[in-house]
């Protein structure tokens, strides 16, 4: 099992920046792979930046260059720095994490879901 607890989202205009943090409740060594994705309104949830491993990370080609996801091992935290947001941008964003049990199967877990709306 693992708990995920979400902050950082907010209200920004247009070509501001926030910084989202998810908390894990173990090691993200443990962790196969950990990240964030989001749901607009009337949209299937996406991907936007994730660790497939310790170093290796995808993004969404629509936020390449603007954001920028970060891990604290310490403090098993993941980070997304979102710079030069777009109204586009706007959803509720959502950390997940995937455990993959004995019998290889992934296991997901999601936090709570954090608003991000970024104004015109």
């Amino acid at each position: 099992q693992v708990q995920l607890v979400e902050s950082g989202g907010g209200l920004v205009q247009a070509g501001g920046s926030l910084r989202l943090s998810c908390a894990a409740s173990r090691s993200i060594f443990s962790i196969n792979a950990m990240g964030w994705y989001r749901q607009a309104p009337e949209k299937e949830r996406e991907l936007v930046a994730i660790f497939t491993s310790v170093s290796r990370i995808n993004y969404a080609d629509s936020v390449k260059g603007r954001f920028t996801i970060s891990r604290d091992n310490a403090k098993n935290t993941v980070y997304l720095q979102m710079n030069s947001l777009k109204p586009e941008d706007t959803a509720v964003y959502y950390c997940n994490a995937v455990v993959f049990g004995g019998d290889l199967r992934a296991n997901n877990y999601w936090g709570q879901g954090t608003q991000v709306t970024v104004s015109s």
